[in-house]
């Protein structure tokens, strides 16, 4: 209750003294709600009088786990500091606790992410006048639709597309399924794969389960997506390093900075916590759905 509270009353300010806009107000206070998200998720019940620099850098290492950029990272600090700034400023604070905050060092360099125009441009450089070039385009769209991890895809199986509902069901690390939302665009390119190439495909003993194939009639490795998707950037004239994880990162971070709730974002991703072994809870299938629907580019 007491973080109802105080948003409402950060809001008020924002309108009311500073008089930004309706778009900036909004983007501010999406900051502390996602703050207000992660404790929800970590079972921390504190209220924004009792936060330290611990949660909040426990917070910002969670969004960047999740793959949001540096530059978006630092916006919601950004945002952050303006809320307890606010709350300094109207006494219910002594000390402001976002002082010393910072991003985290990363022990490794997250892949770039795409934005939606970089993602286009490699969906144009596909040639899909070929069988190939038809089921690049159902694999990529796949990718980016749903999050999924190189060796995720290349495991699904036709058994595994549950199209009449909306959702793949993905086994992920430690042989972990979970049920994904799929969007439409990604669904329309698989169906055109399958009903178009697939069904004339030779297919080797063994490899009949599997949904994306080789030429040959077998079930794709990771090194052919990489391939695949190394040539195609180079063809679009990107100047980035792209892998498949950059499409995961990519959708992660489309649907975070679009506004989607970060328990459900973590939950499509198959992510456990960084801070407790598991930290996400079951959400509604529905609502899974929904949050692919308002908050992902391509849906």
């Amino acid at each position: 209750m007491a973080w109802d509270i105080y948003i409402q009353e950060y809001e008020n300010y924002l309108k009311l003294e500073r008089s930004l806009s309706g778009n900036s107000i909004e983007a501010y206070v999406h900051d502390v709600i996602k703050l207000r998200q992660f404790l929800e998720i970590t079972n921390s019940d504190l209220n924004p009088l009792q936060i330290t620099v611990v949660e909040l850098q426990n917070f910002i290492e969670y969004i960047n786990e999740l793959g949001m950029t540096p530059h978006s990272q630092a916006r919601i600090i950004s945002g952050l500091k303006s809320f307890y700034k606010f709350l300094v400023y109207e006494g219910e604070l002594d000390k402001d606790p976002t002082a010393l905050l910072e991003a985290p060092k990363l022990g490794r360099k997250l892949p770039d992410t795409l934005n939606i125009h970089e993602i286009d441009k490699i969906f144009e450089a596909i040639d899909h006048s070929t069988p190939q070039g038809m089921r690049n385009r159902a694999m990529l769209e796949t990718l980016y639709s749903s999050g999924l991890r190189v060796s995720e895809l290349v495991n699904l199986k036709m058994a595994n597309i549950l199209f009449d509902v909306g959702f793949l069901r993905v086994v992920g690390k430690g042989n972990k399924e979970r049920l994904v939302p799929i969007g439409r665009e990604a669904m329309k390119f698989i169906n055109i794969y399958r009903e178009e190439v697939r069904v004339h495909q030779d297919i080797k003993p063994g490899h009949e389960a599997f949904l994306f194939l080789n030429r040959r009639g077998r079930q794709l490795t990771r090194q052919m997506i990489f391939i695949t998707i190394k040539d195609l950037v180079a063809t679009s004239g990107l100047k980035k390093k792209v892998s498949p994880h950059t499409f995961r990162h990519s959708f992660a971070t489309h649907l975070i900075e679009g506004g989607a709730d970060l328990r459900a974002v973590q939950e499509m991703l198959g992510h456990e916590s960084i801070t407790t072994t598991e930290i996400y809870t079951h959400l509604d299938r529905d609502y899974l759905k929904q949050v692919i629907q308002e908050f992902h580019p391509r849906s």
